[in-house]
């Protein structure tokens, strides 16, 4: 992250960076040789990992489908850890960099597609959800880029949901976990086409309140 990010302002807001394990851990990492863009870059391998698990998924039946859907879920979090802490080794760690804000905001553009676009080919019997997912990743791409634009022409940084990058990724290890009991009991996996819907439409709801929010401060204060 760069020094700019260090205004707590120009940062998601997240309850959790105030909780101990998150601060113990963040001070232990910053005494490593480690560095806030590492963690960045991280979290898309996290991303790959469990986009293979759901790519894989529908290949699996029995004890290995539950496995695999779990293990997703499980890597999802592991890629939102690594979200969670290149920001607090910058900014509470002291170890922010010049490039920083390219490595705080590139990975998820990879990472979020990744993760979504997996989740529809993981659906079996639903012919359109690789369509749904290509389109619920578009999506989700553009809640950020329409959050990063409006802040580039001097619009406040808007976090605003319903669906923000927390938001799809909690929805998705949650529908990743009932699919690892609904592959394992009935071999299909209708909960991350519920959850995809889900995401889709709340990216468009998001999208709408962050132009309108944009539109609305920028006509005010010309």
């Amino acid at each position: 992250m760069t020094n700019k990010n260090n205004d707590v302002g120009n940062r998601r807001p997240l309850k959790v960076r105030s909780a101990r394990f998150a601060t113990n851990f963040t001070r232990w990492l910053s005494q490593k040789n480690i560095t806030p863009n590492q963690i960045s870059v991280m979290s898309v391998l996290f991303a790959c990992l469990s986009a293979a698990c759901l790519f894989l998924l529908p290949r699996f039946s029995g004890i290995l489908s539950l496995v695999l859907a779990i293990m997703a879920a499980l890597f999802i979090q592991g890629r939102l850890l690594c979200n969670l802490f290149d920001g607090m080794v910058a900014v509470e760690g002291g170890k922010s960099t010049a490039a920083g804000e390219l490595f705080n905001d590139i990975p998820d553009r990879i990472a979020d597609p990744l993760i979504i676009v997996a989740a529809g080919y993981a659906i079996s019997g639903v012919p359109w959800a690789s369509t749904l997912a290509w389109f619920t990743a578009i999506l989700a791409v553009m809640t950020a880029y329409v959050r990063t634009l409006a802040a580039s022409i001097g619009a406040p940084t808007n976090f605003t949901g319903p669906m923000a990058k927390q938001h799809r990724m909690a929805i998705l290890t949650v529908a990743c976990c009932v699919t690892a009991v609904e592959s394992y009991l009935w071999h299909s996996s209708y909960s991350l086409l519920v959850a995809l819907i889900f995401i889709a439409t709340g990216c468009i709801i998001t999208l709408f309140r962050r132009t309108i929010s944009a539109y609305t401060f920028l006509e005010n204060n010309k």
